[in-house]
């Protein structure tokens, strides 16, 4: 059935750099409380097993805060500090706002496709890795990976409170790159794909491994696919007055 979802997209002025960004992770966190548990996912010794709810992106280079549902009400308890600056490799960050992009999202299983590139996608676990790498040829790893995709889709839907209740179907077009990237203590294939599905999801969100941390993050795809020019994707109703910031996959 149809979700409506609140999402909020915060970018600040500044430079960062795609490692420092669990450190900014840290900072806000400290900065907002950390018995705050949606700013970091760690609840007493262990975690918070979920969707995330407040995820932070590097944005045009800029810090950037993507929150979604309930994170949408929690990030307050930063936004309600008097002094927003926070410490990052020895150097301050006053966190003054760039751009901020509040709206409503439609989220729904539609019969037409919609078209995105998902950036530095971190698909699969260490066991499911070397799955993949087994597989005889092109054909076998793109289906592999339209299941895992599919799978991500349903894991996010699940962490945010949506029913799912029509089939999701989804072809992964192009591998634009593939990489081998460390994470945590494994080394993981980081993807970036292009994609269709009839799933209308938001854009810049995070889908698979990491996403807390800028990783497969969402944006939309008006590229060419391997058959030629695809159709220009259907936008779904959403409530918002503001363009979202261009999203740098550096």
């Amino acid at each position: 059935m149809p979700h409506k979802l609140n999402i909020l997209q915060v970018c600040f002025d500044g430079d960062i750099a795609r490692h420092e960004l669990p450190a900014l992770r840290g900072a806000i966190a400290r900065k907002a409380g950390l018995k705050h548990t949606l700013f970091h996912n760690h609840e007493g010794d262990g975690f918070r097993y979920g969707y995330p709810l407040i995820q932070y992106k590097r944005i045009s280079k800029q810090p950037a805060l993507v929150c979604v549902g309930a994170g949408v009400d929690a990030v307050h308890h930063f936004f309600n500090k008097r002094d927003w600056a926070i410490e990052i490799s020895g150097r301050t960050i006053p966190m003054r706002v760039a751009s901020l992009d509040l709206r409503q999202h439609l989220l729904q299983v539609w019969d037409q496709q919609f078209h995105f590139r998902i950036g530095h996608w971190l698909a699969l676990h260490q066991e499911a890795h070397l799955q993949y790498l087994a597989l005889p040829d092109e054909a076998a790893r793109t289906a592999f990976l339209q299941r895992k995709l599919i799978g991500n889709i349903l894991s996010f839907a699940k962490g945010i409170g949506w029913h799912v209740d029509k089939p999701i179907s989804l072809t992964v077009h192009t591998i634009e790159r593939m990489q081998s990237v460390p994470f945590k203590d494994s080394i993981l294939l980081a993807f970036d794909v292009d994609f269709s599905t009839n799933v209308s999801l938001p854009p810049y969100i995070g889908l698979g491994k990491g996403t807390s941390l800028g990783n497969g993050i969402l944006r939309p795809w008006r590229a060419q696919a391997v058959s030629g020019q695809l159709p220009p994707a259907p936008t779904p109703p959403q409530d918002s007055s503001n363009a979202p910031c261009a999203v740098s996959g550096a």
